[in-house]
């Protein structure tokens, strides 16, 4: 029975450290993989944080999702340009973003 145990243990950790192996030459190319999600969710947050705060996300529906390279899409609507041009400047500012795509649209009944 322990050598049962010992060779599967063994057959386990071989098969785990290859898939570890192989997901570190290339984690960041696949989103799916956890370590990639876990930095663009946590830029996303920064985003969301500071745009929070200065009440941004209350003058409409923006929306903020970051790629693997740090780049941040702000998508949906402002209530003015100004709103615009503030939540644009807040995820430029934010560290670890890399570029900002900005597909946010004026639409004062929000």
């Amino acid at each position: 029975m322990m050598k049962k145990t010992a060779v599967t243990c063994i057959a386990m950790a071989a098969l785990l450290g290859s898939a570890i192996v192989m997901a570190a030459d290339d984690s960041d190319s696949d989103r799916s993989h956890p370590m990639a999600f876990v930095k663009d969710s946590a830029i996303t947050t920064k985003v969301k944080s500071k745009l929070a705060a200065e009440h941004i996300t209350s003058m409409g529906r923006i929306h903020v999702d970051t790629d693997k390279d740090g780049v941040v899409w702000l998508s949906g609507s402002a209530r003015s340009q100004k709103a615009i041009d503030r939540a644009v400047s807040v995820a430029r500012e934010t560290e670890g973003v890399t570029k900002v795509h900005n597909d946010l649209k004026v639409r004062k009944d929000d």
